[in-house]
């Protein structure tokens, strides 16, 4: 019999489903666990949890978990980064195409992909389109703007802020776009974002919501933030329909990004003629789907998990200093089909500013064109967890295809 592969997390009280957490050789901290437990306590939950080696805690639910439910809906277990997950393309490049002076490649991509966040996000907003793209603007009106017209006009709340000015923009915080290398010395650009500020006001929105209708109905949570909404009731309809657009959104901003990465790149003067088609991803890893498993229709939550079925395409990325990986899923029906969505934080953001200093990241980023200021310092290497040892907790979830090594970090 071979050996089991993940940790099982009990409470003394035995009431809940079992969370099978696969973090052996990575730290789970307290508050993640509590998390965990508090969610396997809702009846609805199918089966068990399951916890990816990257699980750390979050606002709401747990980073890095897979919660399948029936018969009812988390908001917060997807939380409001909405279709939040991340693209990567090879390109025709090699390594020896590349200037010795990455420097003016970074420049090019940050003038041709909006990032950042400035005037508190209003007017004149540095992380915004002031001029749509005409492509950008096609893609709106074709594809997005009727179903979102179509949610305004049941929570007209949700009108407010960027919605057509953020597609095909990069956000803030760990969102990111790299140009790597994988061990055959290949070029790849990769590339990590979701659903933007649309997205999140929907997340907030309904996680608002669903608490309010808990206590309307005098329903009490282990944490209130597990808020829920019942299926077959009207608020549950409208927020998958919020959802589900909001996941759309984020794969066609993520799409868009790229090609306007690429034209950024083809234009700076420094590559030779190149193709960017060869092999493509682009996964979610916080969102809601329908699945199969185990013979019954359920839903899935996964905040911080990328679908793993077998022969799946997953990326798993590590911080700005540390390895990054294709891999292909191994359907693994224990962890219902997903593995990590990245490295995982290892400590919060304030910690990480107040443990390192700029001289500590310009160490741990030495070799990368990246930036190497005080406000990155909280997305520094070492305020994630070891990226070897959560790949080292998951070979039984997916297998590497390939390894990239990042050469060019541009941050949110």
């Amino acid at each position: 019999m071979s050996e089991q592969t993940y940790n099982i997390i009990a409470t003394e009280s035995g009431k809940q489903a079992p969370i099978k957490a696969w973090t052996k050789g990575v730290p789970l901290e307290d508050q993640a666990r509590q998390q965990l437990i508090n969610a396997a306590q809702l009846p609805f939950i199918y089966k068990w949890i399951a916890a990816m080696p990257d699980v750390h805690w979050g606002v709401g639910a747990t980073v890095g978990s897979v919660i399948p439910t029936r018969g009812a809906i988390i908001p917060a277990a997807v939380g409001v980064d909405i279709g939040c997950g991340m693209m990567a393309v090879q390109t025709t490049l090699n390594a020896r195409d590349l200037p010795d002076d990455l420097k003016n490649i970074r420049d090019a991509i940050e003038v041709g992909v909006p990032h950042g966040r400035t005037n508190h996000g209003g007017a004149g907003d540095r992380g915004a389109w002031h001029d749509i793209p005409a492509r950008n603007g096609e893609v709106w009106g074709n594809e997005l703007k009727v179903r979102y017209d179509a949610i305004l006009a049941k929570h007209p709340k949700l009108d407010r802020g960027n919605h057509v000015h953020h597609l095909g923009t990069l956000g803030t915080g760990n969102h990111f776009i790299e140009v790597c290398l994988d061990e055959a010395e290949s070029v790849w650009f990769m590339l990590h974002s979701g659903s933007r500020g649309v997205g999140n006001r929907m997340g907030t929105y309904f996680i608002d919501l669903a608490r309010k209708d808990m206590r309307r109905f005098f329903i009490n949570l282990p944490d209130e933030d597990l808020a829920y909404f019942p299926e077959h009731t009207e608020h549950f309809d409208d927020y998958v329909q919020a959802v589900e657009w909001a996941q759309d959104y984020a794969r066609r901003n993520r799409d868009l990004m790229m090609e306007q990465i690429v034209a950024a790149v083809r234009s700076c003067g420094e590559l030779p003629a190149f193709s960017a088609e060869v092999k493509a991803i682009n996964c979610h890893h916080n969102y809601v789907a329908r699945e199969s498993h185990y013979g019954q229709n359920v839903l899935i939550t996964r905040k911080g998990a990328v679908r793993a079925r077998d022969g799946d395409m997953g990326i798993i990325p590590g911080s700005m200093g540390a390895r990054s990986y294709i891999v292909r899923g191994k359907g693994n029906p224990e962890s219902f089909h997903s593995c990590s969505h990245g490295a995982g934080r290892a400590m919060s953001r304030n910690e990480a500013k107040r443990r390192f200093t700029i001289e500590d990241h310009k160490r741990m980023t030495e070799g990368v064109e990246c930036r190497k200021d005080a406000d990155v310092i909280d997305e520094t290497p070492a305020a994630y967890k070891s990226i070897d040892a959560v790949m080292a907790a998951q070979t039984d979830l997916v297998e590497i295809v390939h390894t990239l090594r990042q050469v060019v970090c541009v941050k949110g």
